[in-house]
């Protein structure tokens, strides 16, 4: 490799080589080049397929549930021989999907480093707890120190490293890995939480939740994206699934 290069490359550090700063600098550049070379042989493989027989998506929670469920059927009936594969996922574990390329796109509420995404929508989530809760029941202004005797349901980040947390967190809490089990810990008074307003709906209109008087960060806005993993290497399967999100979302939020 030296010989070739007509440079130093490694060294002996005892009896272990070692790369010289010249060869970690080419070693650097010869990774990107790398990786360029699988991403085409990657984008290649999917065009000679045509329609590729199975795609995986990654889904932050944030997402209607309802809303996302209406996607996919659309997508199964035009190409029903396509097998989707879905990641719910909570935080980090959208970012690391994208990263790892375990799947070919991604809804989530951040674009990762060196990816492009494009705003699908705003999303709201809201603190609320049953209306039965002792909070409620204070018949006042809250404040932060009000919900600290009480417990704080989150959802844990689905990402290996765990290192992600949604704002604030109460001391006191219950940690659990899905939207539905927080959603009906809530409703059945066992804590509070903050929660996306378009998916307790229904719990909202019957009365099994109610939003708390916080004086302040009663309701958090956010930003939900599509992202796709690799935008080139993109088969038109992915292609048409991000049309039909787009469209849906542009078409059942703007009604709701």
């Amino acid at each position: 490799m030296e010989s070739d290069l007509g440079v130093r490359v490694f060294e002996l550090r005892g009896r272990r080589a070692a790369l010289t700063p010249t060869g970690e600098l080419l070693y650097r550049r010869g990774k990107v080049l790398v990786e360029e070379a699988a991403r085409l042989e990657r984008a290649a493989a999917v065009l000679g397929q045509g329609w590729e027989p199975e795609i995986r998506i990654a889904v932050d929670i944030l997402f209607p549930t309802w809303l996302l469920l209406k996607c996919i059927a659309e997508f199964c009936a035009e190409r029903p021989e396509t097998h989707l594969e879905l990641y719910e996922t909570v935080l980090g574990g959208t970012e690391e999907a994208l990263a790892q390329r375990r799947v070919a796109l991604a809804i989530g509420t951040s674009v990762p480093q060196g990816l492009v995404g494009d705003i699908l929508m705003p999303v709201r989530t809201m603190c609320m707890a049953a209306p039965s809760h002792p909070l409620h029941r204070l018949g006042r202004e809250l404040t932060h120190e009000d919900l600290r005797p009480h417990r704080h349901v989150v959802i844990r980040d689905s990402g290996e490293a765990r290192e992600r947390s949604a704002g604030w967190l109460n001391e006191l809490r219950l940690t659990v890995s899905n939207k539905a089990t927080a959603i009906h810990a809530v409703a059945t008074g066992m804590g509070y939480a903050w929660t996306p307003e378009d998916s307790v709906r229904g719990e909202l209109e019957r009365g099994a939740l109610k939003p708390l008087p916080l004086r302040e960060g009663a309701e958090k806005a956010g930003t939900l994206y599509l992202v796709f993993a690799d935008r080139e290497a993109a088969g038109p399967g992915a292609l048409r699934l991000a049309d039909i999100i787009r469209a849906a979302v542009a078409r059942d939020c703007a009604e709701r």
